[in-house]
C-alpha cells in the first residue's frame, strides 16, 4: 500500500450569483468608448455598492454605456439608467407610478391653481425666508442646513395654512401639510435636501456667488432647475412594469420591479451638452425631480429657491463659505450635502 496521499480532483469554484446574468449589450447607435480594461466587463456595477454614496456618477456612466438594462440583486429590479428610458418610464402608463409633485394625478387634484395661488405662496416664502435669515445674520458662523435649509420648507407651508411659528415642526408634517398639498406635502424632505443642493452649487464658486447677488428670478429658476438635473435630492425611484415593456438593452419582464436612476438621467451625454457641469445658462435645460403640472409644492420648491438667495444676500451681504469648507453630497437614495458651514460677516 502506497503512503502517498491522494489526490482529489481540482474542482472549479461555484459561481456566484452575479455572474449567472446575463450580458446586456448597449442599445441603440451609441458607441461604447469604454477603455481597455472595461471592456471585458461581465457585471454590471450597483449603485448600492461600498462607496457609491460619495460618488454614484462613475457607477451611473459604466450603467448608461454598458448595462442600459440589467437586473440588480441588491436592488432587487431591473435597472434603467439612460435619460430616453427613465423619462418615459416617469409618465408610461404602463408602468406603476408613485407620486411625484406636478405629474398628472397632481393637475387633477390641484385644477383650480392659479395666479392668485402663486402670489400667496410667493408672500409667505418670502416672508419665511427673510426671518430665517436674519435670525443667523449676526452670528461668526453657521450651517445652512440645519439653521436654514432644515426650516425654510416646513415654515413656509405653516406660514401658507397659518401654524403658529412654534407650532410648525409639530403639526406642518401632518393635518397642516396636508391642508396645502395633500400627498405633495410629502415632498418637504425632499425640498430640504434640493435647497441645500443648490446653495451649495452657488455658493461653491466666487463666481456665481457674484452673479446671484442681485440675480433676476428668471436667471434663478433656471440655476434651480440645473441643480435639480445635475443633483437631483432624489437619485432613484422605483416603478414596476404592468407588462412586457421594451426599452433600451432588452425587454423588462411584466411584473418587474424597476429601478429608475433619476440621477444618471441627469448625467446622460445623450441629452445634455457637457453635462457633469453645473451651468445655470445651458440651452438644453431639464430636471426629472419635478412633473411638469400645476401643484403647490413644485411651485413652493422654486420659490424658496428663489427667496431663499435674496433673503441670505440681503441679510448677509459678505456671505461666503467657511475657509477650506467644501460641501460634500452623501447618500444613495436620496443625495444632499449634510452641512453647509458659511461665515455670514464674510
Amino acid at each position: 500500500m502506497s503512503d502517498e496521499p491522494k489526490h482529489t480532483p481540482h474542482r472549479a469554484p461555484r459561481p456566484g450569483p452575479w455572474a449567472t446574468l446575463p450580458t446586456m449589450a448597449p442599445a441603440g447607435s451609441r458607441a461604447v468608448t469604454a477603455p481597455a480594461d472595461r471592456t471585458a466587463r461581465r457585471i454590471a456595477p450597483s449603485p448600492l455598492e461600498p462607496g457609491a454614496t460619495r460618488d454614484p456618477y462613475r457607477t451611473y456612466r459604466v450603467l448608461r454605456e454598458e448595462f442600459p438594462l440589467t437586473h440588480d440583486p441588491l436592488l432587487r429590479a431591473w435597472v434603467l439608467s439612460r435619460y430616453a428610458d427613465v423619462a418615459a418610464a416617469l409618465t408610461d402608463a404602463r408602468f406603476t407610478h408613485g407620486h411625484r409633485p406636478g405629474d398628472p394625478p397632481c393637475a387633477e387634484i390641484h385644477s383650480d391653481f392659479d395666479d392668485a395661488d402663486e402670489a400667496e405662496l410667493r408672500a409667505v416664502a418670502e416672508r419665511t425666508a427673510f426671518v430665517l435669515a436674519r435670525r443667523i445674520a449676526d452670528r461668526p458662523r453657521a450651517d445652512l442646513v440645519a439653521d436654514f435649509c432644515h426650516w425654510l420648507p416646513a415654515g413656509t407651508v405653516a406660514a401658507a395654512v397659518g401654524v403658529p411659528y412654534r407650532d410648525m415642526m409639530r403639526l406642518v408634517r401632518g393635518r397642516a401639510a396636508s391642508a396645502l398639498a395633500g400627498q405633495c406635502t410629502a415632498q418637504i424632505a425632499v425640498r430640504e435636501k434640493a435647497l441645500a443642493g443648490f446653495l451649495a452649487d452657488v455658493l461653491t464658486d466666487p463666481d456665481q456667488v457674484a452673479a446671484f447677488r442681485d440675480a433676476p428670478a428668471g436667471l434663478v429658476a433656471r440655476a434651480w432647475t440645473e441643480s435639480l438635473r445635475r443633483e437631483p435630492p432624489v437619485q432613484i425611484v422605483m416603478r414596476r412594469a404592468r407588462g412586457e415593456i421594451r426599452v433600451s438593452g432588452g425587454t423588462i419582464p411584466s411584473g418587474a420591479s424597476v429601478a429608475l436612476l433619476i440621477g444618471a438621467a441627469g448625467r446622460d451625454p445623450e441629452r445634455f451638452r457637457d453635462p457633469d457641469r453645473f451651468d445655470p445658462l445651458r440651452e438644453d435645460p431639464d430636471q426629472l425631480t419635478y412633473g411638469g403640472g400645476p401643484c403647490p409644492a413644485v411651485t413652493l420648491a422654486r420659490l424658496e429657491a428663489e427667496y431663499a438667495l435674496r433673503a441670505l444676500f440681503q441679510a448677509m451681504p459678505r456671505l461666503r463659505l467657511v475657509d477650506g469648507f467644501r460641501p460634500e453630497r452623501t447618500g444613495v437614495i436620496t443625495r444632499a450635502p449634510r452641512n453647509l458651514l458659511v461665515r455670514p460677516g464674510g
